[in-house]
């Protein structure tokens, strides 16, 4: 799908914005409202715009003590990649999971309600079956930058 230049800046006012009306949509790529709504509509339609949420501050909900882990694996083969993955997506305190190389296999933010209950969570992964090999937690001392919802038309262009 090619984009023009006021889809790019729906996109962008969209993803810092979605609840901004039709209206003022418009008004801001200086496209009438029909025409406006008209791409929105085609840009949902081609799974670009996914879907609209509300970024939560959950730490305004319950308090809860970030942690990063490295995680090194036992075995390198797709069964116990699979087997760990499974393992993280249903653990909801696992809030991000990323693969990486490098000497580690994981990198995983738990935000768990202690540093008790964190522990207890790591001590069931290791005497369970998450094939971990290794693994190193480094607590969360300042939160120095947050990722920004947010898409820059500039970075299409």
């Amino acid at each position: 799908m090619k984009l023009d230049r006021y889809d790019l800046k729906i996109l962008e006012i969209l993803s810092t914005d979605g609840r901004i009306t039709k209206s003022k949509l418009a008004e801001a790529i200086n496209l009438s409202v029909s025409p406006c709504w008209e791409r929105v509509r085609r840009l949902e339609k081609a799974g670009i715009i996914e879907g609209y949420s509300a970024n939560i501050n959950a730490a305004a909900l319950v308090k809860r003590t970030p942690v990063w882990v490295q995680i090194e694996l036992k075995a390198h083969n797709a069964e116990s990649f699979a087997r760990f993955e499974a393992l993280v997506e249903q653990t909801p305190e696992v809030t991000e999971c990323v693969a990486v190389g490098g000497g580690v296999d994981y990198l995983i933010k738990v935000e768990a309600a202690t540093i008790d209950a964190y522990q207890r969570l790591i001590d069931a992964w290791l005497t369970g079956d998450a094939g971990i090999e290794r693994y190193f937690t480094y607590i969360v001392t300042k939160t120095v930058k947050r990722p920004a919802a947010g898409f820059n038309a500039a970075d299409f262009v």
